[in-house]
């Protein structure tokens, strides 16, 4: 358990990395969208992806194109909580609150994957 604490909070002590994070608590999600919603460039984006993929904080698979990133399905319960937090703290962050606004109004490459998921999402809500 100690390690997947440390290993949570070494990925949540970086702006980015919290963005993205919570960016995927809403929706899986490309490099390009990232690099649409941070205003980052693509090296950057990948870096970080590749850092939270490692400690297993995201997993990618492939839609054709694009590696389509996301939050694990089945994760721990320290990741859990910690997303959770996340969520919860940045809600009257104006950085984060952009995003979502930038999220809700992306119109880079689409793969089907992450916007059928998003379509689905948005019906049940």
């Amino acid at each position: 358990m100690a390690g997947d604490l440390i290993q949570i909070y070494q990925c949540f002590c970086d702006r980015t990395r919290l963005r993205i994070l919570h960016l995927l608590a809403k929706s899986p999600l490309c490099v390009c969208h990232f690099q649409e919603i941070l205003g980052e460039p693509q090296v950057k984006i990948s870096k970080h992806l590749a850092y939270l993929r490692k400690r297993k904080m995201v997993v990618a698979k492939r839609d054709r194109n694009w590696m389509i990133y996301s939050i694990p399905v089945k994760r721990s319960r320290e990741l859990e909580t910690n997303l959770k937090c996340l969520q919860d703290c940045v809600q009257s962050d104006a950085v984060f609150n952009r995003d979502l606004a930038k999220l809700g109004k992306l119109a880079c490459c689409e793969p089907a994957a992450v916007f059928s998921t998003r379509k689905k999402e948005s019906a049940k809500q």
